[in-house]
C-alpha cells in the first residue's frame, strides 16, 4: 500500500572525486568503527585461508563478534517478515564475495523467462556514456564493463537454459548483499490495476484521472476531489469506481479498459508534491483491518464496502498522482522500458544500480499453481524500478503483472529474504569485500 514511484526516475548522480576525497580525509582522520574494523577482518580473512581452515574459521568468528551480522542474515526466508518497526534502521550495503554453486536453488530456476528483462537493460545500459559510474560510487562499474557481457548474452540460445547458465557463471560474479545494521531483507510486490473507463464521461464513468497540469500544483487530495481542476481540460479518462483509482495511484500505473475492448495504457506523469501517507497503516492502527491478515486486497474491501468512510480515509493520504498515456507494452519502470511480470525488481538506488542482474531468495507469499506459501521463490531478477518505499540495501519489490490474479500475488508479498548481487567479472575483480560508503539518506 506504499508504491508511487517516478517512472523513468533515474538514481542519483555519483559524488564528485573532490566530495570522496574530503570524505577519505575525514574517514582517516577519526579512529576505526567496528564497520571498518570488519572490512579489514574480512580482507585479512581471504589473505590468511591458505593458512589453514582453523585459522580463517577464528577471524571469521571473530568478524562476526564485530558485526553481529552471522544469524541475522536476510536468507531467512521463513515467511512473513517480522515487524519492520521493531528492525534496526537501513544501514549500509555490504556485498560478500559468494560463488555459483552456494546460491540457494541455482539451478532450478528457468533464465529463458528473465532473459528479456536482462537484454532490455543492456539496451539501457549501451545507451549510456562509456566511462558513466553506474549506480553509487560506480558500484556497477561503467557501461563499458558491460559492453562484453551484454554483447555475450544477445547471443545466447534464449530457449537453451544450460547455456544460459553457463553464460552466466562465467560472465559475472555473485555477491551476497547484506545490511550493515544486521536488518533482515523485506521483499515485496506491485502489479499493473486494471479498471474499467471510458474517454468520455457518464453516469457510469465519473471518476476522473487527471493528466499532470502545465504548472506545478500542491493542492491536497480533498481538495482534488472537491473538484478545483475541474473545467481545466486535464481530465485523462474517466473510471467507474474511487476507490479503484486510488489503488491505481498507489500503484503509479495500470491499464483502462475502454468500452470497446481496447486498453488504454496509463502511467505516471507527476504528483502535487504533498507527503505520502500510507493509510494502509493507518487503518491497521485504528483496528478497521487486522494486522496479521492486511493486504491490498482487505484494505481494498474495507473502502469498498464503507464508502462514506472511505472518502475520508483516503484522504488522509494527501499526495495524487497525475497520469500520461503509455503506448506500446508496460508498465514502464525507472530505465525508461517495459517491465517483465515475475522477473523486473524495484531496488533502492542509493545503493544498487539499475540494469544489475540478481538471485532472488524468499518465499511464496500465497498458493500459486503448483507452488505453495511457504515454499522457496527463488530466481533471477533484474533490477530495474524503483520505488519511494523502497529504502535499504537488502530491499526489493517485485513487479508482478496486470489485473486481478497479480493482484493475488502482490497484495499479499511482505516476506523475508535476500538476495545477491551479480557484477561483471571486470567489476569483480576490482572489488575488495568491504562495507560500501554509501548511507542511508
Amino acid at each position: 500500500m506504499t508504491r508511487s514511484r517516478p517512472a523513468g526516475s533515474r538514481p542519483s548522480p555519483a559524488k564528485s572525486p573532490r566530495k570522496k576525497l574530503v570524505r577519505r580525509k575525514k574517514a582517516a582522520a577519526r579512529k576505526p568503527g567496528p564497520l571498518e574494523r570488519s572490512a579489514e577482518l574480512l580482507r585479512q580473512i581471504r589473505d590468511m585461508a591458505p593458512r589453514g581452515w582453523r585459522h580463517w574459521l577464528s577471524h571469521l568468528r571473530a568478524w562476526a563478534a564485530v558485526t553481529g551480522l552471522i544469524g541475522l542474515a536476510a536468507c531467512e526466508t521463513t515467511g512473513t517478515a517480522p515487524n519492520q518497526a521493531a528492525l534496526p534502521p537501513p544501514g549500509n550495503l555490504l556485498l560478500e564475495p559468494a560463488s555459483f554453486e552456494a546460491l540457494p536453488g541455482w539451478g532450478g530456476d528457468r533464465l529463458s523467462e528473465a532473459w528479456p528483462a536482462l537484454l532490455k537493460s543492456c539496451a539501457a545500459i549501451s545507451q549510456l556514456p562509456a566511462a558513466q559510474p553506474l549506480g553509487p560510487d560506480g558500484i556497477a562499474g561503467t557501461p563499458q564493463d558491460w559492453r562484453d557481457p551484454c554483447a555475450r548474452a544477445r547471443q545466447q540460445p534464449a530457449a537453451d537454459e544450460t547455456a544460459l547458465r553457463r553464460f552466466l557463471e562465467t560472465a559475472f560474479r555473485p555477491f551476497h548483499a547484506r545490511d550493515s545494521n544486521g536488518r533482515p531483507g523485506f521483499f515485496t510486490a506491485y502489479y499493473e490495476p486494471e479498471l474499467e473507463g471510458s474517454l468520455t464521461p457518464s453516469a457510469l464513468y465519473h471518476v476522473p484521472l487527471y493528466r499532470l497540469p502545465p504548472q506545478p500544483v500542491s493542492y491536497s487530495r480533498q481538495q482534488i476531489d472537491e473538484g478545483i481542476l475541474a473545467g481545466r481540460h486535464l481530465e485523462l479518462v474517466w473510471v467507474t469506481d474511487p476507490v479503484d483509482a486510488f489503488m491505481l495511484q498507489i500503484q503509479g500505473s495500470g491499464r483502462i479498459r475502454l468500452p470497446d475492448g481496447r486498453i488504454q495504457r496509463v502511467g505516471y506523469a507527476g504528483d502535487n508534491g504533498q507527503k505520502f501517507g500510507a493509510i494502509g497503516k493507518m487503518m491497521i492502527e485504528a483496528g478497521l483491518v487486522d494486522r496479521e491478515h492486511a493486504s491490498m486486497q482487505s484494505i481494498r474491501a474495507w473502502l469498498k464496502a464503507h464508502p462514506q468512510e472511505a472518502v475520508g480515509w483516503m484522504q488522509k493520504n494527501p499526495r495524487y498522482i497525475f497520469f500520461r498515456p503509455i503506448t506500446g507494452d508496460g508498465p514502464v519502470g525507472a530505465e525508461s522500458l517495459p517491465l517483465t511480470p515475475g522477473r523486473s525488481l524495484a531496488v533502492d538506488t542509493s545503493f544498487l544500480a539499475l540494469g544489475l542482474p540478481l538471485w532472488l531468495d524468499t518465499t511464496w507469499p500465497v498458493d500459486l499453481g503448483a507452488a505453495r506459501k511457504g515454499d522457496p521463490l527463488r530466481r533471477l531478477m533484474v533490477a530495474q524500478d524503483v520505488g519511494s518505499a523502497i529504502k535499504g540495501p537488502v530491499r526489493g519489490d517485485i513487479f508482478w503483472g496486470s489485473g486481478e490474479p497479480a493482484l493475488t500475488f502482490a497484495g499479499s508479498m511482505k516476506n523475508s529474504g535476500s538476495y545477491y548481487v551479480f557484477l561483471p567479472v571486470t567489476v569483480a575483480s576490482r572489488r575488495e569485500p568491504v562495507i560500501s560508503d554509501v548511507t542511508t539518506p
